[in-house]
């Protein structure tokens, strides 16, 4: 058993570091700051092939594998954490159903740019009524000709209303339950779709947050994303490599604020000593350090064995798990130990307690991902 990254994930790595380093990080408290989208950042990672890792170059990607993309997250995240969501979404819900799902012609119009980043992309999932249970959606698409008639509303939609496709669920056979939802390319400037005010969040304010309405939204049937019916099957094996992403997400916002609190323990004098002298301090940083070990290694582990085909609902939904709160935790004794400072805006490990409490949230919350597990747990009895 080899617990070490090969040379070329090592290379990826450095690549993905250097980028978050020099390109992202200087950017990132701004970001927070004004809440600006970073369309500077995002181009220049674009121009380096970054918005299409796991997709094959001759889709527009650079083709390597889901663990290379778990270290791109991982990187960006412990730089700026509305970058390496923006991407994240971009990537992994929209053009890895692509890949996944669709068809020669759906891959070489909307695969392709989306890759390229030429546009980015966005997952219309969650309603008003349907955030837990997605099985709930409301939207509907009516078949009328050679047309699909789409109407309804999605919220907390990262990358909104600055995408140029949005992959939408709807019902498309009212009587067949959870296998009458259907997944459905939209292109954003279609006539029907419209945008309402980007959400305001605690945290991540540079990640567009979007409520998107679709009334009487025409588009071909052609852009049906598999065959009818197999949308719900469909977001659920999305929503695994989504929860690796939010793993790796919690695991670089984790890593930054581990590190800003070492160092600020080592300068850090108090009572004639540094704070990181003081056992109540160390052990904190080693608990820190421990937990985020361990949820590195569960999102590795979870994304070694997506590439490999094997099963990993369960593994990807305990990366998620522990990663996220482990995450929080961290973050939690990263203020601690900064004091007073740690609760201003002098210091960064505010921003990534704001950043990181998403990550408990999205792709599934807490309590589901324990739902998930306990189910597979409880049936392998």
């Amino acid at each position: 058993m080899d617990f070490a990254l090969d040379s070329e994930h090592q290379l990826f790595r450095e690549r993905f570091r250097a980028f978050a380093n020099d390109v992202v990080a200087p950017r990132a408290a701004e970001i927070d700051r004004t809440g600006e989208f970073p369309w500077d950042v995002i181009n220049a990672a674009a121009e380096l092939g970054l918005l299409g890792v796991p997709i094959p170059e001759e889709y527009g990607g650079v083709g390597a594998d889901g663990l290379a993309f778990t270290l791109l997250i991982e990187e960006l995240a412990g730089a700026c954490g509305s970058t390496a969501l923006t991407i994240a979404a971009h990537t992994g819900l929209v053009c890895v159903p692509l890949l996944m799902f669709g068809n020669e012609e759906q891959k070489r119009r909307f695969l392709t740019p989306l890759a390229e980043g030429k546009m980015l992309g966005a997952f219309g999932l969650t309603e008003p009524q349907a955030g837990s249970d997605a099985g709930a959606t409301r939207t509907t698409a009516v078949r009328d000709g050679n047309e699909f008639v789409i109407n309804g509303q999605k919220v907390f939609t990262t990358n909104g209303s600055i995408a140029g496709v949005i992959i939408v669920t709807a019902v498309t056979d009212p009587e067949a339950g959870r296998r009458g939802i259907s997944n459905i390319i939209v292109p954003a400037d279609a006539p029907g779709v419209s945008f309402g005010q980007d959400q305001e969040k605690m945290g991540l304010h540079g990640s567009v947050t979007s409520q998107v309405y679709f009334q009487d939204c025409r588009v071909p049937v052609d852009n049906l994303l598999g065959r009818p019916g197999e949308g719900f099957r469909q977001f659920l094996q999305v929503l695994d490599g989504g929860r690796i992403g939010i793993g790796a997400m919690s695991v670089g916002i984790a890593q930054a604020a581990l590190r800003a609190a070492r160092d600020y323990a080592l300068e850090r004098e108090q009572f004639g000593q540094r704070i990181a002298d003081f056992q109540a301090i160390s052990f904190m940083l080693a608990d820190m350090a421990t937990q985020l070990e361990a949820a590195r290694w569960l999102v590795y582990r979870a994304a070694w064995l997506k590439d490999r085909g094997l099963p990993h609902t369960t593994e990807a939904a305990m990366a998620k798990l522990f990663a996220s709160e482990a995450a929080e935790r961290i973050c939690h004794k990263a203020i601690q130990i900064h004091g007073g400072y740690g609760y201003t805006t002098e210091y960064p490990v505010e921003r990534y307690y704001r950043d990181v409490r998403l990550t408990e949230i999205g792709e599934g919350t807490s309590e589901i991902q324990r739902l998930v597990i306990a189910r597979r747990l409880l049936a392998e009895a």
